[in-house]
């Protein structure tokens, strides 16, 4: 049988190419005998198999059933249940994990009972094992601490998730008020003001200046808007394609913390992330060159991801992490001098933790501050957009009123 594979070497390239083997176990096996890290691997006769990675898409196990599933794995790891039995355990349950992670979890069990290792069972399944998770697996498989492990794992997952949701949730309330005006505007320049004009434009005064730029505004959009749909559509499908690549990724990437007042909030949530990241791979005893590859791989914005694997560069040149970081702008004068300070003391774990939770303090207050101080700007704007197009009808009929 011939399969298919993308996969990565352990510097983080990716590599991509076909392999011959009896079975697909068989072809696990020889790639990771090459030091491969598996991103996907087909039947070639399956690569075309369109409604098969469409349905892999809806089946997507939330980052919320990664960090359940830990939480149970470090409470059975804990209660000294065999490996198997764990499993077993969470298969039969089934409580906090769905119906696509019991798949994923029942594929790593026959794995497991087939001779192979955890983290080589879980490393098949890279769309839900990430190599942060794996890495950290066969660190406590290799130290025989795999409930701290799975404690570290899930306390991570946990103050990922909720690091991110707040992020999110900031800009969530303001994009729903924006579309609603948007709608609104769009229906009262399409519906609305054509009627009133005619009335307006029959009494043949001097119209205001506002008032004709809404006539003109909605006269264009009931002419031009069908096409500006289309070109609205056409772009939108073109941003997300461009976004795919890896220049848009870049370009994405340096945008977002680039962006005034939001764009420091990002900054400040990556940061968190590579703190904690870094910080749990060396509590995990991953080496630290590793770590920061699996950091790199992640972080989550190209920007950062390229600060460090260039880090990981100047390591393995004799610099140190903190020396590294400060060639760069986005990394902030406290960070690299308190990584600094960890790395001369030997401390640098508990350093990178005491960072990850301040900068996750301060995405929380900027998240607060941005959500009390965002209500009362849209109500502003808002009144303001309304306002405008109110007076410009108002004020003709006011006038052709007061002139009886």
């Amino acid at each position: 049988m011939i399969f298919t594979y993308q996969a990565r070497t352990a510097d983080g390239a990716t590599r991509n190419g076909t392999i011959e083997a009896p079975s697909l176990d068989s072809a696990v096996q020889s790639l990771q005998r090459q030091n491969l890290i598996i991103v996907s691997l087909l039947e070639a006769d399956q690569k075309g198999k369109w409604y098969e990675r469409s349905l892999g898409t809806f089946t997507r196990i939330k980052p919320r059933d990664i960090m359940l599933l830990s939480r149970q794995l470090s409470t059975l790891f804990e209660a000294k249940v065999p490996v198997v039995q764990t499993f077993r355990t969470l298969i039969g349950d089934g409580t906090g994990t769905t119906s696509s992670a019991r798949k994923q979890l029942i594929e790593v069990l026959e794995d497991v009972q087939g001779g192979m290792s955890m983290s080589q069972a879980m490393s098949k399944h890279p769309k839900v094992f990430s190599a942060f998770f794996v890495s950290m697996v066969r660190s406590g498989e290799e130290s025989g601490k795999l409930d701290e492990v799975f404690l570290y794992l899930a306390d991570y997952l946990e103050r990922n998730y909720i690091l991110v949701q707040k992020a999110r949730n900031a800009l969530v309330y303001p994009g729903f008020i924006l579309m609603a005006f948007l709608v609104v505007l769009i229906l009262m320049l399409t519906v609305i003001i054509p009627k009133l004009s005619l009335i307006i434009a029959e009494t043949g005064q001097q119209l205001p200046i506002y008032t004709r730029a809404i006539i003109a505004a909605s006269d264009f959009l009931r002419a031009y808007g069908i096409i500006f749909i289309f070109l609205g559509i056409g772009g939108i499908i073109f941003l997300f394609r461009y976004l795919r690549t890896p220049a848009g990724q870049r370009a994405w990437s340096r945008t977002q913390i680039s962006l005034p007042i939001v764009g420091e909030l990002f900054r400040k949530l990556y940061l968190a992330r590579l703190a904690d990241n870094l910080q749990t791979l060396i509590n995990g005893g991953i080496p630290i060159v590793r770590a920061l590859q699996i950091t790199a791989d992640v972080v989550g914005n190209e920007v950062y991801r390229g600060i460090v694997l260039e880090a990981v560069e100047a390591v393995r040149g004799g610099s140190t992490i903190a020396d590294a970081f400060a060639k760069h702008k986005e990394i902030p004068p406290l960070l690299t001098q308190m990584m600094k300070v960890g790395e001369e003391t030997g401390k640098l774990d508990q350093i990178l933790k005491a960072l990850s939770r301040f900068y996750a303090r301060e995405v929380d207050s900027m998240v607060d501050n941005l959500v009390s101080l965002i209500e009362p700007v849209l109500i502003i704007v808002l009144g303001a957009g309304i306002g405008l197009i109110v007076a410009s009808v108002l004020v003709p009929i006011y006038n052709l009123t007061a002139a009886f």
